[in-house]
């Protein structure tokens, strides 16, 4: 008898990614086009406390306003510049992005931050991305040149090294055709599969490049990218941060954890300012 319940929560779980990215289109288009100190304004000039625009990455199946109604607010707060994009959008799917091939998801993120570069006049990036957003950026930091223009990765539940979504993607040999339907139809689900060919290149040679500093948060609770420590880098210039280490109340999952979390926001603002960064507790979701 297959274990149903197992089945159902990363079920359940990705159902729930889907469902936080549908909102009014009329809320999403003041969001995107209204900004109020800097989200995606592209008159925002770095100040010498932050010279580092923040380009947001957002998962699969969210998109560039969904994923960061919370955080963008509590980063421009801190005066930054904060960006986001869409990305690995399937022709006739509205809404939910991040389902094309992840490489050609990395190209897309090569052109944004060379435009939200080119507007600001930085000379670096830092780039928070949450789930597939904290994983797509490294290929373009290992193969599209992207270590030079990035001084800091921050990935927020990232599936570094693929996921088996509490083992359903072990059954697929179970199922033929199953593997063959998601690769044509939704290509980044394929690609972030435990030995996916894609993650067997991405993580060839090593975690990570030289000259960015990598930041991963990650919670025990997580349900979609499973084993969560599956997250966690390897290398030199790597801070990985198990949320429960700071706050053992903290019961945030996958989604939670990059949509409302403010004391894994509180990490992601340490990890973008390391030299003003201070303790995360419990408290810090007050802050």
């Amino acid at each position: 008898m297959l274990p149903w319940k197992r089945l159902l929560r990363p079920l359940a779980a990705l159902l729930l990614t889907a469902t936080v990215a549908v909102v009014p289109a009329a809320t999403a288009a003041q969001a995107a086009d209204a900004p109020s100190r800097g989200w995606n304004d592209y008159s925002c000039k770095p100040s010498a406390a932050h010279p580092h625009p923040v380009v947001l990455v957002h998962g699969t199946f969210a998109n560039s306003v969904d994923n960061w109604l919370a955080l963008a607010p509590y980063l421009e707060s801190r005066d930054y510049c904060v960006f986001s994009f869409d990305y690995g959008q399937l022709s006739g799917v509205p809404l939910f992005h991040g389902l094309g091939p992840i490489d050609k998801s990395a190209e897309q993120l090569k052109t944004f931050v060379d435009k939200v570069l080119t507007a600001t006049g930085a000379a670096e990036t830092d780039l928070v991305g949450h789930s597939q957003g904290g994983l797509m950026p490294r290929y373009y930091l290992r193969f599209l040149g992207g270590a030079a223009k990035v001084n800091a990765l921050v990935g927020i539940a990232p599936d570094n090294h693929g996921t088996t979504l509490s083992g359903l993607t072990n059954l697929l040999p179970y199922f033929p055709g199953v593997g063959d339907f998601l690769t044509t139809n939704t290509p980044a689900l394929a690609d972030q599969v435990v030995g996916s060919a894609f993650l067997t290149k991405l993580n060839e040679g090593g975690d990570t490049v030289p000259g960015v500093k990598y930041t991963v948060l990650a919670t025990k609770y997580d349900e979609v990218v499973t084993p969560y420590r599956s997250q966690f880098l390897s290398g030199s210039g790597v801070h990985n941060v198990l949320l429960q280490d700071l706050c053992p109340l903290d019961l945030s999952e996958h989604v939670a954890i990059g949509l409302f979390d403010r004391i894994a926001f509180h990490e992601v603002a340490n990890a973008l300012d390391p030299a003003h960064a201070t303790a995360t507790t419990c408290a810090s979701a007050l802050s």
